[in-house]
């Protein structure tokens, strides 16, 4: 790049990140990703490095936030909050652990001790307590003038408004309590169902509604949304200790949340490995985690090793690769789905989020794309968590140009030209004979919890329908050697294994095939729970209304879902071929539960375990009788609290419901188990 280049280059960046600094934190209405961001900062930054003549005070680069809005009052930071430098990967971590050596004068080979902790993903401000008694309360701003929101804070229950006294620590005549103001995922999509309702525009994501919530001018509406303020430091102010671990240790006593989980690591390659499991244990995180933050430990080096003018050299974010980018939906297609549920599919442009190009992204339903008012050509972002299906999150309507086409429901069958009809949010396709409905089928019937037939994947499930050969699930078990070897990609081994396989599902257990028939609204617990009260398929297919509403978990809807399925024509037809097959699923027998602290309990869990999944730990306390909910009431019997508790923590504290830590729950875990053996 000529040094003409460079300069046009440096202005266009930064003529678009001062615009996208103004409507993220003046208008709350962000126009990309916070990694398109990073990234641009992250050129403008590279390019000012190699074209140093170009610095100018009023690059983006040179300050860390933007300028606090004119409707609140501000404050200056004592100390400036300076933002972080980005590390992406264990290279870059690496590389930051040379730095710091480098600064220092150490050997390479010596250990540098490093507190790390996770990086929320909310919006930072800044306490200042006087006497241990609250006084004010202020956004990062630009990083030395902050927004004036000491009423608004003080409406967040986690925050003190008197310090604890605690023996040993010392209380500053000021402190100025540094951290996080953040909402938790599940408080962010009630908060946007309440919105919704009112009319109003919803949050993009979690940290956009935290901002949006704590810079309220009325302080009444703070006070209504569920915010949380997590503390990761400390401006002016001793807390007598000079190890920055044990600084968070000492807010925790003070009465504050504080990071967690935590981990004091000896040398770069401990913090890698923190930041690899957290990285893995990011989706069990009630609160969204957009990577780590890595300090030097020992406080008395952090003035030797300085800042920059925006960042300091003694810390550094572990950045997560992204889960939400922004692009473009070229069309929008239809999915068939084994209900007759059509689902339209966005086309984007296509975009790498977390290491995967994605190039489509579920709009789930129409109603959905109706109130988000999503169109064809819009800017979006789009989401990606863990291994779920990218979905589109919110158009970028600032980014509109008049182009964008709405999207509008199907009024015939994309797949077989069938009636279409609404049934609540659904649109559906209600042709028995519809392909595509059969295909999905196919596939839900040979999954691994379900029938378990290996080789009936995608691929052989269209080959099966699109040949004529399975007409209807029934037939599956009327497929000869001959059928098979014809089709494409089989030979005799795969025909013959598939065969295999298809003969041993027609014993599988009643539970998997009352989950395998795709009974509205019956998933694996409640096939299990009705499989253990009915032996057989015929004796089920007889039950009335009034039997199955007599059956804990089982209402209204779901019952009259059963009753239908088994009464309609073509599948009492379906069952009577499959009878004819020589499908006789296998009985099970009921459970008998032995007396245990667990039996006919009422489980709530909130926050991330560390000795099990959350998953793992359901499944054992049903195995014992218990019933697990997701949300908490007067009839909760117990809340196990792990790191992070969300909402149902405070709500337990408010309804007085018991809590138990992690340890008193395995505690009690393991005397159940034994007592139940």
């Amino acid at each position: 790049m000529t040094r003409e280049e460079a300069r046009k280059r440096i202005e266009e960046l930064r003529e678009l990140i001062a615009k996208y600094d103004y409507h993220y934190y003046v208008l709350d209405q962000p126009l990309v990703s916070d990694a398109e961001y990073d990234e641009l900062m992250r050129e403008l930054r590279e390019l000012e490095e190699k074209f140093p003549e170009f610095i100018t005070p009023d690059s983006p680069t040179q300050r860390v936030g933007a300028p606090p809005r004119e409707e609140f009052g501000t404050v200056r930071h004592t100390l400036p909050m300076l933002s972080l430098d980005d590390a992406r990967n264990p290279e870059e971590l690496r590389a930051f652990d040379g730095r710091v050596k480098r600064f220092l004068g150490l050997p390479p080979e010596v250990v540098v001790e490093y507190a790390c902790e996770p990086k929320y993903d909310g919006l930072s401000c800044e306490i200042v307590y006087e006497h241990g008694r609250y006084v004010q309360a202020s956004t990062r701003g630009d990083g030395f003038v902050g927004e004036d929101v000491t009423p608004n804070v003080r409406t967040i229950k986690t925050v003190p408004l008197r310090l604890q006294k605690v023996p040993g620590i010392p209380l500053p005549p000021r402190l100025e309590v540094r951290g996080e103001v953040v909402i938790t995922r599940e408080d962010f999509e009630r908060l946007n169902r309440e919105r919704e309702k009112e009319g109003l525009s919803l949050f993009a994501n979690p940290r956009n509604a935290a901002a949006g919530s704590l810079r309220q001018l009325d302080p009444g509406v703070t006070a209504r949304r569920p915010l949380l303020f997590i503390a990761w430091g400390i401006g002016v102010g001793d807390l007598g200790t000079t190890k920055h671990s044990e600084v968070l240790d000492r807010l925790a006593r003070l009465g504050f949340r504080v990071a967690s989980p935590r981990r004091v690591c000896q040398g770069i390659e401990e913090v890698i490995a923190y930041y690899t499991w957290m990285q893995e244990e990011r989706e069990r995180f009630p609160i969204e985690l957009d990577g780590i933050v890595v300090k030097v430990n020992d406080m008395t080096l952090w003035e030797r090793l300085g800042t920059t003018a925006r960042s300091p050299r003694w810390a550094v974010a572990g950045k997560f690769p992204p889960r939400e980018r922004v692009t473009r939906i070229r069309d929008v297609q239809f999915q068939v789905g084994r209900t007759g549920i059509i689902t339209p599919v966005a086309i984007l442009e296509p975009v790498e989020i977390g290491g995967v190009v994605v190039s489509r992204a579920s709009l789930h339903n129409f109603e959905e794309v109706e109130r988000k008012d999503i169109r064809v050509g819009d800017w979006v972002f789009v989401r990606r968590a863990g291994d779920v299906i990218p979905e589109v999150v919110a158009p970028i309507k600032e980014r509109r140009t008049g182009e964008e086409k709405p999207i509008t429901p199907p009024e015939r069958c994309p797949v077989c030209g069938g009636d279409v009809v609404k049934e609540g949010a659904y649109h559906k396709c209600i042709n028995l004979a519809c392909p595509a409905k059969l295909e999905a089928l196919l596939r839900h019937m040979a999954a691994r919890r379900a029938l378990d037939i290996e080789g009936l994947g995608a691929k052989t499930a269209r080959l099966l329908v699109q040949k004529g050969l399975v007409k209807d699930p029934a037939d599956l078990f009327y497929l000869k050697y001959e059928d098979l070897v014809r089709l494409p990609g089989f030979a005799h081994l795969s025909a013959t294994k598939l065969l295999e396989q298809i003969d041993r599902a027609r014993t599988r257990t009643l539970d998997r095939w009352l989950h395998a028939l795709g009974i509205p609204g019956v998933g694996e617990q409640l096939a299990r729970v009705l499989a253990e009260r009915y032996a057989t398929l015929e004796d089920l297919q007889r039950a009335t209304m009034e039997e199955l509403l007599a059956i804990e978990g089982i209402g209204p809807e779901i019952a009259r879902n059963i009753v239908n399925f088994f009464q309609e024509p073509h599948n009492r037809k379906v069952l009577e071929k499959l009878r004819q097959a020589g499908v006789r699923p296998t009985p099970i027998a009921k459970q008998e539960v032995k007396p245990n602290p667990f039996l006919g309990k009422t489980v709530v869990f909130t926050g991330a375990l560390s000795s099990m999944t959350r998953e793992e730990a359901k499944a054992r306390v049903e195995a014992l009788g218990g019933k697990v909910t997701s949300s908490v009431s007067r009839k909760t019997d117990f809340v196990v609290v792990g790191e992070n508790p969300g909402s149902k923590y405070e709500r337990a504290r408010t309804l007085g419901v018991p809590i138990l830590d992690e340890v008193a729950f395995l505690a009690m875990l393991k005397e159940a188990e034994e007592s139940a053996e």
